[in-house]
């Protein structure tokens, strides 16, 4: 019988509010393990809906606002992960190999990631994104479970 040995751990996060217990738990098996931390954050590109609302308002700026906005944003989410940890951590942040903002379907680019850099633990909460409810991240946690080859540690947070 063969024990796992964590040495990579991808922590996939939506940047709700209650991020913080979900990301402890990817910590504390870090630090057991030895193991670094991928942090992940999947942003949901513009649907139709969106599309058309940019093309009606800013139609000769719809798409260049796609290009360059979003990756504006997409930066802003990465530098606001970067602080997250820093802060959670303080002088053990070197247990955070990188963080990642990619935009795409969550469940797949999770996957992708995972797969990717060969990571041996998914970690991810339930209910943390309060706007959507918890259809959008059971969805994504569900999703996740059936298409990865990865061992996936849910962990459920309490809405508060």
């Amino acid at each position: 019988m063969s024990i796992p040995k964590y040495k990579t751990i991808l922590y996939a996060t939506d940047l709700g509010k209650n991020m913080r217990p979900v990301f402890r738990q990817a910590v504390s098996l870090a630090q057991q393990y030895e193991a670094k931390i991928i942090m992940l954050h999947v942003a949901e590109p513009l649907g139709n809906t969106g599309r058309t609302v940019l093309e009606l308002y800013m139609p000769d700026q719809a798409e260049d606002f796609e290009k360059n906005e979003l990756r504006t944003i997409l930066d802003k989410m990465q530098q606001r992960l970067e602080a997250f940890y820093m802060d959670e951590l303080g002088e053990d942040s070197d247990i955070v190999e990188s963080v990642i903002v990619e935009m795409g379907q969550p469940a797949k680019i999770i996957n992708k990631e995972a797969m990717a850099r060969d990571v041996d633990l998914i970690v991810v909460g339930t209910e943390t994104n309060d706007r959507f409810g918890s259809s959008l991240m059971g969805s994504t946690v569900c999703k996740l479970i059936h298409i990865s080859d990865k061992p996936v540690l849910v962990v459920p947070v309490k809405k508060h």
